[in-house]
């Protein structure tokens, strides 16, 4: 399946290796031959000269593999019209689709549907990764990535403004202790959170962060009615939210806070605190609603994480959902840029970004892992992490894959449905510490 682009260059070249291997091959070129683009007009001449011709119409009989080479990166516009209808009867023939650059109809950058997209079984992609193949819908569409470097050098390529996080993050979080240790040294995490209603939230946070070996955690409960101690985890110190906030070496705000003019009052207090934060929730809502509250985040000297999922980082943009979605990357460095801030933009392939740093995509996490409490727990990892040493990016990069990972051996023990973040915590302390 050839474009009218260098992407169909690509895909007629590929032609020409097949059939020269033996293996009877076909050719649908959309649009004219005569108006290709250079380098695709040689391919296409070349095709021809061996005798190939080109195909007006999807083949009625399924071929063995099919090679979409429709569009590539440079698409910039929705696929409409006898182009939508040609990528609908390509998803619906059963042979395997083996993607050349990025799955057609998916945008490169974002991972966004350009209208339609091709759904592939594998994807060979062009001298580096794609953030577009790794985040919202390119991994439903791109199957199994390999990258081809064209036999480009590093040096040749120059920095890259992106990573991909894999396990060799954790290497930048020290697990080994000297043998004259005390709690101290692990840090007091105090999580501020819990109103009435939405306790659990908090104690999730507390539990994950005493997973991830913070020394200590206090959980600052908001409502009038809360327990004075967790009795599935003793070892979590429920307090009033004063002490919480006066204890604290890493703060932890959001889960379950409310929206209450209480929380609005004590979150001001945990932001002036001159200790790194975590800011997530109902956090990230007040907020977004107080140009105040924004205004004292952005002139934090300590370290700041916020992790919100699409709808919160778009009430802190001042934009809709569907704009932070269609450009994930742009979002997050938005927010890490106004708020001065390291920043998780949740989500499938979340991103982490930073001021002037290059941005991360998470390479773990499923769908098994869309549950009530998730988010809770990512907090508390982060704050652990933080209460014991860790670099702030650092932090944010391995929390977020640990995270991630943790939910992926969830999976894979027990079913991708179901998962509960209690789960999560418990597995991302044995997968830390069996690195």
């Amino acid at each position: 399946m050839a474009g009218p682009g260098n992407n169909g260059g690509d895909a007629i070249a590929a032609a020409s290796v097949l059939r020269a291997q033996g293996l009877p091959t076909e050719v649908l070129l959309v649009g004219d031959a005569a108006r290709l683009p250079a380098d695709a007009a040689n391919a296409a001449r070349h095709w021809q000269a061996g005798g190939g011709t080109f195909l007006q119409r999807v083949p009625h009989t399924c071929p063995t593999l099919i090679l979409d080479g429709l569009f590539g990166i440079g698409l910039s516009r929705a696929i409409d019209g006898d182009m939508a209808r040609l990528i609908e009867a390509i998803n619906q023939l059963a042979g395997p689709v083996l993607a050349l650059d990025v799955p057609s109809g998916i945008q490169g950058d974002s991972g966004a549907i350009m209208g339609c997209a091709i759904r592939a079984a594998a994807t060979i992609t062009f001298i580096g990764l794609k953030p577009g193949l790794l985040t919202l819908d390119g991994p439903d569409h791109a199957g199994v990535i390999e990258v081809a470097s064209l036999d480009l050098s590093p040096d040749t390529l120059g920095s890259a403004e992106g990573i991909l996080i894999d396990h060799t993050v954790l290497a930048q979080i020290p697990t080994t202790r000297p043998r004259n240790f005390h709690k101290g040294h692990a840090g007091t995490t105090s999580v501020l959170g819990g109103a009435s209603g939405m306790v659990g939230a908090a104690l999730l946070s507390g539990l994950a962060a005493l997973r991830l070996g913070a020394g200590k955690v206090l959980v600052g409960l908001l409502g009038d009615d809360c327990p004075s101690v967790d009795a599935t985890t003793p070892e979590l110190m429920l307090v009033p939210p004063a002490i919480a906030l006066l204890q604290a070496d890493v703060i932890a705000a959001g889960p379950g806070l409310g929206t209450s003019l209480r929380a609005r009052t004590l979150l001001a207090q945990a932001i002036a605190r001159a200790v790194p934060i975590v800011l997530d929730a109902d956090a990230l809502t007040v907020i977004a609603r107080d140009p105040r509250l924004q205004a004292a985040v952005s002139a934090r000297t300590q370290a700041t994480l916020l992790t919100p999922h699409p709808a919160e980082a778009a009430r802190l943009l001042g934009t809709e959902t569907a704009r932070v979605q269609h450009d994930r990357l742009g979002a997050a460095q938005q927010l890490a840029c106004r708020f001065n801030a390291t920043v998780i933009l949740k989500g499938n392939g979340s991103i982490v970004a930073a001021p002037r740093k290059p941005f991360a995509i998470i390479g773990s996490g499923n769908p098994g892992m869309a549950a009530a409490g998730m988010g809770d727990c990512l907090t508390g990892i982060l704050a652990a992490l933080l209460a014991q040493g860790a670099d702030p990016l650092d932090a944010a990069r391995a929390g977020a894959w640990l995270h991630g990972a943790a939910g992926d051996r969830c999976a894979a023990r027990l079913a991708p449905i179901g998962i509960s973040a209690t789960e999560v915590a418990n597995e991302a302390r044995h997968l830390l510490l069996s690195r």
